[in-house]
């Protein structure tokens, strides 16, 4: 049986998206509300900016259809200053994980590490970040223990235990190495498929038990709606990586194979969101692998 396939978009509350993906008069704070009945799962990008309070987790969560999830952006003060380099990211990593995002319970899906262009590969600092990152809601909440005063309002119940997913975003071309490829697989975390025009690596490895993908745009960066053409290969790779397998034609940067499996989850977001074009992308996308999001009520929803 393949792995659940989940569509969606990166982000939700954006002005130009009012009045043309959003109802006319919507309430902003409705909007999560919306959206969350139009795809499957919504990356949560405030993360990355400045660390969110458990009030706003626990309200996403409340806002959203019980078998939504959400990915949530991990800190740009780890991945782009502090950049995991001395003793100061454990206490910054601790602060991320008490801050509450573990209120999202079983809406909490991967988490989502991305690099900036000039963040270059070294392996064994590589290796020490991976090291760092909680593979389970119980090692989070121990690792949140960790805090400093700079969380307001600390929360970190774990609840049940379940597993923890990462996700990594790479921007510098010294990443194309075999042994980055065999770090990922060894600590089970998942390259990401990152489409852009920017000139990022662009790889297909499957490094993990799921795949993950952003779509950035086909014009500008976040900018230029998906073709059907690009749909329809887009829905050919996701069904074969959720079927377990891997394409025929995949660009990837190790000649090693990943090990075979029975199926894959796949989390797929379009970032296009210039011009208002990823939650109509995602829909578009979602038909084709006949995907359809249900209201509370059942009903299919149609923005």
């Amino acid at each position: 049986m393949p792995g659940r396939i989940r569509i969606g978009i990166s982000g939700w509350r954006y002005e130009g998206w009012r009045g043309v993906f959003y109802p006319k008069k919507l309430a902003q704070a409705r909007e999560l509300e919306f959206a969350s009945r139009a795809v499957q799962t919504v990356e949560i990008n405030g993360s990355h900016y400045s660390l969110q309070s458990v009030s706003s987790y626990r309200a996403w969560h409340d806002a959203t259809p019980a078998d939504f999830m959400f990915s949530v952006k991990g800190p740009r003060y780890l991945t782009h200053m502090l950049r995991f380099r001395d003793e100061t990211a454990t206490p910054a990593i601790a602060n991320f994980f008490a801050s509450g995002v573990l209120a999202l319970g079983s809406k909490l899906g991967p988490f989502l590490w991305q690099f900036p262009p000039n963040f270059s590969f070294h392996p064994d600092a590589f290796e020490r970040f991976l090291d760092l990152l909680p593979k389970d809601t119980v090692a989070a909440a121990r690792l949140a223990q960790g805090h400093d005063t700079r969380v307001k309002e600390p929360w970190f119940e774990p609840g049940r235990k379940r597993a923890l997913r990462h996700a990594i975003e790479i921007r510098h071309p010294s990443f194309c190495t075999d042994e980055f490829v065999r770090l990922l697989r060894r600590h089970g975390a998942a390259l990401v498929v990152s489409d852009s025009v920017a000139g990022w690596p662009y790889a297909e490895d499957l490094t993990s038990d799921f795949a993950y993908m952003r779509l950035h745009g086909t014009e500008t960066l976040y900018g230029g709606s998906y073709k059907d053409d690009a749909l329809d290969e887009w829905a050919r790779r996701i069904e074969t990586w959720a079927a377990g397998g891997q394409i025929d034609d995949a660009r990837v940067i190790s000649s090693t194979k990943p090990r075979p499996r029975a199926s894959r989850d796949v989390f797929c977001y379009f970032d296009n969101d210039q011009k208002v074009r990823a939650p109509f992308d995602a829909r578009r996308l979602m038909e084709r692998l006949g995907l359809a999001p249900a209201d509370v009520e059942g009903k299919e929803t149609s923005p």
